[in-house]
C-alpha cells in the first residue's frame, strides 16, 4: 500500500504584516525530549465572553478525528501580577479560564505524538510532534490554541531551540518571531527546525525551497532537489502557471519509524515524515511520486474548495462531500501530469497509476462504499478511517474516468485538467465552492451527461466501467483467470479513438 497522503488548506491570505499580532506564542524544546513547553502572551485585552480556550478537534486535510487536548497538561492562566486565575477543563479540548480579560500570561505542556501512546485515535506521523536532540517537528495545531471569539486574529510564534539549528517553514518572520494571518494561517504552516539541509530552485515565477532532516544522513536536499525538477517542470507545465510565489518542501526521514508515516500538504508548503531509506532509483522516485500528489493541492483545495473547508470547523469534525475534487482529483492530476510531461512512460502508467489502483480498489477496500460514504464517514473511526484511503485509488480511478467522459463529449478538446483550469479562475482563493451545488455548477459548465457521470460514480457506488471508457481511447482492458487486469494499446484503433488518445496523452495548447 502506498504511504497515506493528505491535505490541509489555508483560509485567507491578507499579508501576515497586515496587522500587529494580537497573541505571541513562544514554544521551548530545550527543557525535555518529550515535552514542549508552550507559553501564550495576548496583546489586547480578551473579551469577557470569551472564556473558552480550544484546541483542535481536527485539522483541515487530516480526515481524521485528533482530540488535541489529550496531549495537554499542567494548563495555568496568570493575571497581570502573576497571580493563577482559575482554570476548569470542560471537555478533551477547551479549557474554561475564570476571568478572560485579566489574563497576562498563559503556560502549558504539550506531550509530542510521535513518542505518546493513545487508546484510540493515533495521530498520523506527519500531522504530529516531535523533540529530539537534533531537531524538532512542530504541526502547530499541536502546539497552540485559540480563545473563543479570536480565530481570525493575528498572531506571532517563537521556536526556542538551539542556536546552530536551521528552521524551515513557509511563515514570514519578523524578529525572532514567525507571524500568521490567523489561527488557520498557522495550522496551515508547519515548522520543522534543527539540523536540516537546504536546497532551492526557481520554477518559472515560483521560488522553492527544500529543507531536509535526515536522522542517518542518507540523504539531503540537494539530491531531493535533483530528482524533483522534472516534476516540478511537468507540473509548471500542466497548469501554465503556478499559482504559488514561494513553496517550501519539508523533509523528514527517520528509520524504523512506528506509525503511519507519509506527507501532509499545506497551501504554501508541504510536510514528509518518511522511514529512512538509501536513496535507490526506486526509493527516490517514491518520494518524487508522494510529492507530485502534495505540490498540486496548490489547485485543490488551495484554489478549489467548499464552504466547508473555507470556514473550518476547529470545533468539531466536519466532512465535505468534495473530498473526491481534494484527494482523488488530486491524485490523478499528479500521476497524469508526470505522463503528459514526459516524465513516466505510457506503461508506467498504466501499470503504476491505473493498473494498481484498480487493484486496491478491488481487492483491499469494500467497494459498495461510495465517495460520498468515505467522505461522510471519514472523521469516525473504525470502518470510516479503514475505508478511508480508498479516496486515493478509487477517488483517483474515478477523476481519470471523469478526464475520458469530458474528452469525449467535447470531441478531445476539453478534459479534466481544462475543467481545472476553469474551475480555478472561475473560484480561485476567497471564492469557495458550493457543498450543495457543485455538482449542478460543473454540469452547466460542461455538459448536462456529466451530472450523471456524478450522480452514479460519486455520489453512488456504481461499479466503475474500466473497460468501457478505456475503450473510448483505444486501449483495451482485460483480464487474466485470476481477475488481474492489464491494459493493452489497440494496434487498429478507430480515427476517433486516436483523437481522443491523442488529446487524453498530450497537453493541449491554451493561452
Amino acid at each position: 500500500m502506498k504511504y497515506i497522503l493528505s491535505c490541509i488548506i489555508s483560509l485567507s491570505f491578507i499579508s501576515a504584516f497586515a496587522q500587529q499580532p494580537q497573541f505571541s506564542y513562544d514554544i521551548d524544546v530545550t527543557q525535555n525530549l518529550d515535552t514542549f513547553y508552550v507559553s501564550l502572551t495576548p496583546e489586547v485585552k480578551i473579551d469577557k465572553t470569551s472564556n473558552i480556550y480550544q484546541f483542535a478537534a481536527t485539522a483541515p486535510g487530516t480526515y481524521q478525528t485528533m482530540n488535541i487536548g489529550r496531549f495537554i497538561s499542567d494548563f495555568k492562566a496568570f493575571n497581570w501580577l502573576g497571580m493563577e486565575i482559575d482554570v476548569e477543563r470542560v471537555s478533551v479540548n477547551q479549557f474554561k479560564i475564570d476571568k478572560p480579560h485579566k489574563v497576562k500570561k498563559i503556560t502549558y505542556k504539550v506531550a509530542e505524538t510521535f513518542d505518546t501512546e493513545v487508546e484510540e485515535y493515533p495521530i498520523y506521523l506527519m500531522a504530529g510532534s516531535s523533540i529530539e536532540d537534533d531537531h524538532t517537528l512542530i504541526n502547530t495545531h499541536t502546539m497552540i490554541g485559540y480563545f473563543e471569539g479570536y480565530q481570525k486574529s493575528p498572531l506571532q510564534v517563537k521556536v526556542v531551540g538551539k542556536d546552530s539549528w536551521t528552521i524551515g517553514t513557509a511563515l514570514s518572520k519578523s524578529g525572532d518571531y514567525f507571524v500568521a494571518d490567523d489561527f488557520d494561517h498557522v495550522v496551515d504552516s508547519p515548522i520543522l527546525a534543527g539540523d536540516l539541509t537546504f536546497a532551492a530552485t526557481k520554477v518559472a515565477d515560483t521560488e522553492v525551497e527544500i529543507y531536509t532532516y535526515s536522522a542517518q544522513g542518507l540523504l539531503n536536499s540537494e539530491l531531493l532537489l535533483a530528482n524533483m525538477e522534472d516534476m516540478l517542470n511537468a507540473t509548471n507545465d500542466f497548469l501554465i502557471k503556478l499559482p504559488v510565489e514561494r513553496y517550501t518542501f519539508l523533509y523528514f526521514f527517520e528509520p524504523n519509524l512506528t506509525g503511519q508515516t507519509g506527507a501532509w500538504e499545506h497551501s504554501y508548503s508541504s510536510e514528509y515524515v518518511l522511514g529512512e531509506k538509501e536513496p535507490t532509483v526506486e526509493f527516490m522516485k517514491s518520494v518524487t511520486d508522494i510529492a507530485s500528489h502534495e505540490f498540486f493541492h496548490i489547485v485543490t483545495p488551495l484554489n478549489i474548495h467548499s464552504e466547508v473547508v473555507d470556514s473550518f470547523n476547529f470545533v468539531e469534525p466536519t466532512p465535505s462531500i468534495h473530498l473526491w475534487l481534494y484527494e482523488g482529483v488530486t491524485e490523478w492530476a499528479s500521476n497524469m501530469l508526470l505522463y503528459r510531461g514526459g516524465v513516466i512512460d505510457l506503461q508506467d502508467y498504466l501499470s503504476n497509476s491505473i493498473i494498481y489502483k484498480i487493484l486496491v480498489d478491488e481487492r483491499y477496500f469494500d467497494t459498495t462504499w461510495s465517495l460520498k460514504k468515505i467522505s461522510d464517514e471519514s472523521f469516525n473511526g473504525g470502518e470510516g478511517s479503514k475505508q478511508y484511503g480508498n479516496i486515493y485509488y478509487k477517488g483517483s480511478l474515478t477523476a481519470g474516468l471523469l478526464d475520458i467522459r469530458l474528452l469525449e463529449l467535447s470531441d478531445g478538446t476539453y478534459g479534466l485538467r481544462e475543467l481545472m483550469l476553469d474551475l480555478v479562475e472561475k473560484y480561485g482563493k476567497g471564492n469557495p465552492v458550493s457543498e450543495e451545488t457543485f455538482f449542478d455548477d460543473i454540469a452547466a459548465m460542461t455538459y448536462p451527461e456529466i451530472r450523471d457521470f456524478f450522480d452514479m460514480y460519486v455520489l453512488e457506488a456504481n461499479p466503475l466501467p474500466h473497460a468501457e471508457y478505456f475503450a473510448k481511447i483505444g486501449l483495451k482492458i482485460e483480464r487474466d483467470d485470476q481477475d488481474r487486469p492489464t491494459i493493452i494499446q489497440l494496434t487498429d484503433p478507430t480515427p476517433q479513438q486516436q483523437k481522443l488518445f491523442f488529446a487524453w496523452s498530450e497537453n493541449m495548447d491554451r493561452q
